[in-house]
This record gives C-alpha cells, structure tokens and sequence, in this order.
C-alpha cells in the first residue's frame, strides 16, 4: 500500500505541472494514465503491457489516499485506472465517483482468491467496483539486538516502563498517518479502529500526544531505511516492507500486536471520468493474470489476494511467510478500515492536528 521515494513524488509533480501527465503528445499512440503509490508495481509489468496491448503507461504517484481523493474528486486530473486503499474506495462509490467495472473485460478475476473477494464486499458490496491488488497489515517492526524484551503488544510504543526498561525513549519512528496513528493508539485502549465515539477519538489523542516526547519522527515510507541501518530500534511499518526490511537486515522482527491492528485492501478502480475506460478494463486484467501477479509480488513484496499467484511462488519460506501470508488467528484480530463520513473524517484529522502541533 505504500512505498514511494521523493524522486518518485518528485517527478510525478513536473509531469502533472508540465501536462504531460495528461498523456497528450503529437503521437497517435493509445496511452492509459495510471495513478499508483510509488514503487507499487514492478517496473517490467508496465514494459510486458505496453508491449502486450501497445498502449502507452503514463504513470502518477501518490502518498496517502488523501493526497489521492482531491485530484480525483476535483477531477483536475483524469485518470484511466486508480489504486485506493479499501476505506477510501468506499467513500469514493458513496460520492459516485467511480463506474462499474464490466467483469465480461475482466476475465482474469477468476483468479482472484474468493476469501478477498468476500473481504472486499466490506467496502465494496457485490465487487461492483474495485479488483483487490494488494493486501496486508500493520504492525510493529523492533531490532531483537537493539531491543531486550520480546514484543507483542502496542504498549511498546506507550508503555513508558517497557520503553525504558528496552532503552529506547525518543527513538520511536511513529506512522505519518491520521486512520493509522489512531487505529494504533484506538486498539492499545480496546476500542474499535473505526469507532465514532468522540470520547474514544479524544482519548486516543491524549494518549498520542502523551507518546509524542517517545518518538524521534513521524514517516511512513522512511522506516524502511532507517530500521535497515539500524538507526533506530522499533517503528510502525506495513507488512510488505517488514519483509524487504528483513531480507536486507535478519535482526529485524514484525509483529501484529495483539490487542488487534488494520488488515488493509488496495484495489484497483476506475474513475467515473477516466478517458479510457476499456483501457482501464484491459489493465486490470493484466493485473490479474497469475504470472503478472507474481512478478508484482516478487517485487514489492506485498501480499497478493491472486490465488493462483501464490500457487506459483517457488520459495517456501516466502509461499509460507506468516508476515506475508499471516495465521487465522492473527487475521481474526484485525479490522478492515471503514469510511466513516466527513463529519468523522474532519475530526480525525483535528485530532491528529492537535497531536503533531503539540510541543
């Protein structure tokens, strides 16, 4: 769901500001504009596409899927295909700013793993208008040789006790991110990640505002390198990176904690004004094809809903990876994200306002 580097964010913005982005040259050459997280997507995949369909990938990147929602609710951009997380894909259907996508085009969905079908209906009733691309979870990645005590629990990011006792007061990399701070600090307290309780959402706060002298910064895709070079001893990091991390430093541990966590979907969607819509269709079945699926995978590293994809990893330890591919018990625990309005989505983000502007 997210890794992205400044350069990518970087030339995402000359594009948009230059127009080329808008796919528009003196070529007659079809061309599908995607809108993706950084680094979402093996770069091959693109080339194999193009050269498969001969249309042209003109590629934008986003951070958040806040970042993500204006351009596609403002519509100063159009895009033929998007990547939205799950609780934003259903914010997006509510407000009619996706179309239906046509499953006769789609073909491929047949490999798509039922269980992330159902789990999408969470947000997507009936599958009407999103395609599951990625998944995975949050979690907490620590240095077993920097850290003394085993974790498994977010305390290690609140408790001050632990934190001392592990020696590590200031060196926490904190998620820069409004639904995951709080889903984080919401489950420590044993309340649920999508409440609408502002007695619990003003807790949370507290107990984030409280954490603030604990933590050295607040990053998202930044504690993958950071928690490689041993800079700092524990982070808040998604799955996916928690496996790349380990690949590049065996010291490294990821944890689900128990008191619960987020177990996220990216999909992907069509806007309701994309100028290709067949395009888009064509895209998303590419996506789904299990060879696809997999080289995507091998690269990001991100757990894929492609049943027949898994089916092809050739490496146990990754086919069989519990980051990767967690136990029922681990996902039993964790909650999807839902949409919980504007009135909600506003007081979130003052809460979290509140937090990072606290000295």
């Amino acid at each position: 769901m997210k890794r992205i580097t400044a350069l990518l964010l970087l030339c995402s913005l000359i594009l948009t500001s230059t127009g080329v982005i808008t796919g528009c040259s003196k070529s007659n050459t079809p061309k599908i504009l995607v809108y993706n997280w950084g680094e979402y997507i093996d770069p091959d995949v693109v080339k194999l596409f193009e050269k498969e369909t001969g249309i042209k990938v003109v590629m934008s990147y986003f951070e958040q899927n806040e970042d993500m929602y204006p351009v596609i609710k403002t519509g100063s951009q159009k895009y033929d295909v998007v990547c939205p997380s799950d609780y934003m894909i259903e914010k997006m259907i509510g407000e009619g700013l996706l179309t239906k996508i046509d499953y006769n085009n789609v073909p491929n969905l047949k490999n798509i793993d039922p269980a992330y079908l159902k789990s999408a209906e969470q947000f997507d009733p009936g599958n009407q208008y999103s395609v599951p691309y990625c998944w995975g979870t949050v979690g907490i990645l620590y240095n077993k040789t920097m850290i003394k005590e085993p974790i498994d629990s977010w305390g290690a990011l609140f408790d001050k006790d632990f934190i001392k006792r592990n020696g590590y007061t200031g060196d926490i990399l904190m998620i820069n991110s409004v639904r995951d701070a709080f889903a984080i600090a919401l489950s420590y307290l044993g309340y649920s990640i999508n409440t609408t309780d502002e007695a619990q959402i003003e807790e949370a706060k507290k107990l984030l505002q409280a954490q603030k002298p604990l933590v050295d910064a607040y990053v998202v895709d930044q504690v993958r390198d950071k928690m490689i070079g041993g800079d700092n001893p524990i982070g808040v990091i998604y799955s996916g990176e928690a496996i790349f991390t380990q690949r590049e430093n065996p010291d490294l541990e990821y944890v689900v904690p128990k008191e619960g966590s987020n177990v996220w979907i990216d999909g992907w969607v069509i806007p309701k004004n994309a100028p290709n819509k067949e395009y888009a269709e064509k895209w998303i079945n590419f996506m789904c094809d299990p060879e696809i699926a997999l080289k995507n995978f091998n690269y990001i590293t991100y757990s894929t809903p492609n049943k027949a994809a898994r089916e092809l990893i050739k490496d146990k330890d990754i086919k069989d990876s519990p980051i990767a591919f967690p136990a029922q018990d681990v996902l039993d625990r964790c909650t999807t994200y839902h949409y919980l309005g504007e009135n909600m989505d506003a007081l979130y983000i003052k809460k979290w306002n509140e937090v990072k502007s606290t000295h």
